[in-house]
């Protein structure tokens, strides 16, 4: 289950009068600051406008559009309505995030039960969601996106080939634009090509986990689990966009340093330690990388977080200025406790 628009369509839910225009939402909803487009419209997605464009981009491209700053909150609030819909249903959902679920079931007419999914979000909170119904979650994922807005779309082992062969391997979960690029310079263009790959030629590019992976995806294979495990967060992460570039090193030491301690706050609100840390930089013009290492020893202090992330920012080039920080702590996966409530696609 993929809620359609849904950042949009919730701040549509806030203010009708939206309803039908270019809604772009993202940082202060400023677009002179710099900051990135979180959501935009489908009317504003025409225009060619996306997440994660610079908020800048996305006015030069729409300058009638309506920018709208980014309501955290809102989502949330948004968000749980809507998992609490589908587990009024007698199945098993599993959150996947603010706009996503996947809802394991075995019926005899998939496509009544997705209806039905539909109808009752809809009825109960005002959003529309597309249903990819799938024989693994894999599938189940990508049908979504031949179903939007609003419709359901069924991908399985008997029709993958004719759907998903003759597309780009971006098409398919997980490979983005970069891992297409680097596929392409191996002569893997379609997602046949890269069934039919060699792994251990896929293994020398990408590592001996992510090459045979990649090759995994292309056949359409998946897992069929479907777990109500509450979903936990994994991480937690503060950022912040310069609206003036930062030249000195001294001056972005001292930044890390101060998402470092915000980042710590969040850490010890979880109840959980760190056991890693991680610093993005984007440098001028838009040039992002991201670097991370494994603590010593798990930890909530705010100084034993910002003297990693400053460990880990040494390790990156300097030269460039910066027009982007981010310091993000991660939790192990071992402190969630699972639960035995589970369903198989069938």
């Amino acid at each position: 289950m993929d809620l359609d628009q849904f950042i949009a369509a919730v701040e549509v839910l806030r203010d009708p009068s939206l309803r039908g225009k270019p809604v772009v939402v993202g940082g202060n909803g400023d677009p002179t600051e710099r900051a990135v487009v979180a959501t935009a419209s489908y009317e504003a997605r025409e225009f060619g406008v996306h997440s994660g464009m610079p908020l800048r981009t996305a006015f030069k491209k729409l300058p009638d559009a309506i920018f709208l700053p980014a309501d955290h909150a809102l989502y949330d609030a948004a968000s749980a309505d809507v998992m609490a819909v589908l587990r009024s249903f007698p199945v098993v959902v599993e959150v996947m995030g603010w706009d996503e679920a996947f809802v394991g079931a075995s019926c005899d007419d998939p496509f009544e039960l997705a209806r039905s999914l539909q109808a009752a979000v809809l009825e109960s909170t005002g959003l529309h969601c597309s249903v990819g119904i799938g024989d693994n979650k894999l599938r189940a994922k990508i049908a979504t996106e031949f179903g939007k807005p609003a419709g359901t779309f069924q991908l399985t082992r008997a029709n993958w080939v004719e759907v998903m062969g003759h597309r780009p391997t971006s098409a398919l979960w997980g490979i983005g634009a970069k891992t297409e690029r680097k596929l392409s310079e191996l002569g893997i263009s379609t997602v046949t090509d890269l069934a039919s790959a060699s792994a251990d030629a896929l293994a020398a590019r990408f590592g001996p986990r992510m090459g045979p992976y990649f090759r995994t995806v292309a056949l359409g294979a998946g897992d069929t689990v479907v777990s109500a495990t509450p979903w936990v967060v994994k991480s937690r992460s503060h950022e912040k966009t310069f609206q003036q570039d930062l030249a000195s090193l001294e001056d972005i030491r001292r930044e890390v340093v101060a998402l470092a301690h915000q980042v710590a706050a969040d850490v010890v609100a979880e109840g959980r330690p760190a056991v890693r840390v991680g610093v993005k930089v984007r440098f001028v013009p838009f040039f992002t990388k991201v670097r991370a290492m494994k603590l010593p020893a798990p930890t909530s202090s705010a100084d034993d977080l910002a003297a990693a992330a400053l460990a880990v920012l040494d390790r990156f080039e300097h030269g460039r200025a910066v027009r982007l920080l981010g310091v993000r702590a991660e939790f192990s996966g071992d402190d969630v406790e699972p639960t035995p409530s589970s369903s198989t696609y069938q």
